[in-house]
């Protein structure tokens, strides 16, 4: 039972991952290598943030929220837009199209957070003697995650890589990249400051993920129409 609720509950938290990656196009233009690439970035901008976190945040015995410290945290977690930025405008990308691309980078960028912060709390907490929702609510949040990440790699490509862009819609797209990029310091006000159960924060995530998703899809889509 416990070896079948770790696979359950594996499947969910890296499943959607693959499930994307074969049912798009990206299959088809191989953009694998994109995407590892992308995971390599993340998990050097992963190590930078480390020490950042480390060198100034202090360790609290409580769980009390810290506006100060929660500030530094959101500062901090902006390392993550700058590795992105690096990851879509500097390294080299086999001849495909920004469509392909931006998604490519979200998918390994969101699959290396996975990795990183969800399989070993999976392998040793998921095989345990007692049934807990903990996992699978973790693998809900790493699918909210993964939208959140290709959307914000799409706000990024429109940003950086898209030039002709209409001018009423940049104000729009920097907010929300800047709602995606600080989605962590909300999630932890909503913990520790407000109190919500871990239910209640997968289900905002969920729900926040699905409403920047269209918005970055229908941004995208405004771009690319020819300026009249």
């Amino acid at each position: 039972m416990t070896i079948f609720h770790f696979f359950n509950c594996a499947i969910l938290t890296f499943g959607p991952h693959a499930v994307y990656y074969s049912a798009t196009p990206l299959s088809e233009y191989d953009t694998l290598g994109t995407s590892i690439k992308a995971a390599l970035v993340y998990l050097g901008t992963a190590l930078v943030k480390l020490v950042c976190l480390a060198t100034f945040l202090k360790v609290s015995e409580t769980d009390y929220f810290d506006p100060y410290q929660e500030l530094l945290k959101a500062l901090i977690g902006f390392i993550d837009v700058a590795g992105l930025y690096f990851a879509l405008t500097q390294l080299t990308h086999r001849n495909i199209s920004q469509n392909h691309k931006f998604q490519a980078v979200g998918l390994g960028w969101a699959f290396a957070d996975s990795v990183l912060h969800r399989l070993a709390p999976l392998w040793v907490g998921a095989r345990g003697l007692e049934f807990t929702w903990d996992y699978i609510l973790q693998g809900l949040e790493a699918n909210a995650n993964l939208v959140l990440s290709i959307s914000l790699a799409a706000l990024g490509s429109l940003m950086w890589l898209r030039k002709n862009k209409p001018k009423t819609l940049i104000p729009i797209i920097y907010a929300c990249a800047g709602i995606v990029a600080t989605m962590p310091s909300t999630t932890s006000y909503l913990r520790r400051g407000l109190g919500w159960q871990l239910p209640k924060v997968v289900g905002f995530e969920l729900f926040t993920s699905l409403v920047m998703a269209f918005i970055s899809w229908q941004l995208f889509a405004a771009c690319q129409r020819p300026s009249s």
